[in-house]
């Protein structure tokens, strides 16, 4: 009988992650009974500031199928993610969030298109409720990213997917520090199936994500896959090279005509801010390259485990 594994990483969930267990686990159930596959639910604790911690205990105490991870503070949805995987001993692994905005129901049909030999099978929300300003918006960004990186990123794809294991095992061989999953679930490539699910309000609270954090993710899918924008920079400065050689010869070829007229205040300011901009952003660029060469190098850990009721597998062993 074939393992699978849920894995739910959770930030300040404790208001709605008992009814998140009993969406789950009900549909699991039924899976159980219809498919004979026997299921663990992963709850990783992502250094929650409120009782999500207490709750998933209760509901491991409850029942033996739920396992949980708790971090010594946050360290971010993608170390939630990689913890779960790595403690997931299923053949086939599921990622979802605790809001369930990820429809527990469409597991049934993850599992049927993994019995149809596919390793990634990958759900895509809809975007018929979004306003027409962040449609926009999330379209150019991933119009532009997909001209710049080396892999490709797909519109209302995110985490929420079925993962046999060679494809589990694939994702953990990526030891990288600094880890974007979309990118990292698009480059190990294998066998993909998509469905989609229309997009569905959180079950409480609100979200985790702000502009900022947004933000950064965006610059985050940029760099991580790709050196594109070092490169960019060597055609930005050949350009204003070119531009400030033909302004000079041009500015040269005046004064022999015509001589010197007043003092150019507004060029040279013109010329400076220009090229000072254009020294800043490329100093920033390499700045980001080089900070995340900076924590590769230190080999921390991506996580820090507090507590966990998760066997190791030298326990498993013995």
């Amino acid at each position: 009988m074939k393992l699978l594994s849920v894995v739910i990483p959770c930030y300040n969930e404790g208001s709605h992650l008992k009814g998140t267990y009993n969406e789950v686990n009900k549909v699991l159930e039924e899976i159980y009974v219809t498919k004979r596959y026997c299921f663990e639910i992963i709850f990783i604790d992502d250094g929650s500031q409120d009782d999500t911690i207490s709750v998933i205990k209760s509901l491991s105490q409850q029942d033996t199928n739920v396992k949980y991870l708790s971090f010594s503070r946050n360290f971010g949805k993608e170390s939630g993610i990689l913890a779960g995987l790595e403690k997931s001993k299923g053949d086939l692994v599921v990622i979802m969030d605790a809001d369930l905005q990820h429809p527990p129901s469409l597991i049934k049909e993850m599992i049927r298109q993994y019995e149809l030999d596919y390793d990634q099978i990958i759900a895509r929300r809809n975007r018929t409720k979004e306003n027409f300003s962040r449609k926009w918006i999330t379209k150019l960004y991933y119009k532009v990213v997909n001209n710049v990186i080396d892999v490709e990123l797909t519109d209302g794809v995110g985490d929420f997917r079925l993962l046999s294991r060679k494809a589990v095992q694939s994702i953990l061989q990526m030891p990288e520090y600094n880890r974007f999953s979309k990118g990292i679930f698009s480059w190990i490539g294998f066998k993909k199936k998509v469905i989609e699910y229309e997009n569905k309000e959180r079950l409480s609270g609100e979200s985790k994500w702000n502009f900022r954090d947004l933000l950064s993710y965006a610059v985050e899918g940029v760099i991580s896959f790709n050196s594109s924008p070092l490169r960019m920079l060597i055609y930005l400065g050949v350009l204003v090279t070119i531009l400030s050689v033909c302004y000079t010869g041009y500015s040269f070829i005046k004064i022999t005509m015509f001589g010197i007229d007043e003092p150019g205040y507004f060029t040279l300011i013109s010329a400076i801010l220009m090229l000072g901009g254009v020294q800043l952003i490329s100093i920033g660029i390499i700045g980001e390259y080089v900070g995340r060469i900076y924590y590769e190098v230190k080999r921390r850990p991506k996580y820090i485990t507090e507590e966990t009721n998760i066997e190791s597998k030298q326990e498993l062993r013995e």
